[in-house]
């Protein structure tokens, strides 16, 4: 089991987040999300209004912004992304929403762009 931080589901953060373990978010976040290196989890029910910067980066809930992961990115079904995302590699199961660009490049050259 992944250990890690939680934005429990009435939780709402207007700002910047930094991590540097593992963050579910079941809330509501606006702002920027950097976790370098880790795993980003936005739950289904969530509404992510920010740029997200992570080693992997899954999507079950809403998101508006890009995404840009070190390692990979990962829509469930029921996720939206509204925005851009870029990664190594791409995952996205039957009833993920996408509007966006995909850049789907190999493997990091040593620098994560930041997520604007």
């Amino acid at each position: 089991m992944q250990h890690g931080s939680h934005l429990g589901p009435s939780v709402v953060v207007k700002g910047e987040i930094s991590a540097t373990e593992p963050i579910t978010i079941s809330g509501r976040v606006e702002g920027t999300i950097d976790a370098s290196g880790q795993v980003v989890t936005i739950d289904a029910g969530a509404h992510v209004t920010a740029g997200v910067a992570a080693g992997t980066i899954v999507v079950s809930g809403t998101v508006h912004g890009s995404l840009v992961a070190e390692e990979r990115i990962a829509l469930r079904a029921g996720a939206e992304v509204d925005g851009d995302m870029t990664a190594p590699r791409l995952a996205v199961e039957d009833g993920a929403s996408v509007r966006g660009a995909a850049d789907i490049a190999g493997p990091a050259d040593g620098g994560l762009k930041r997520a604007s």
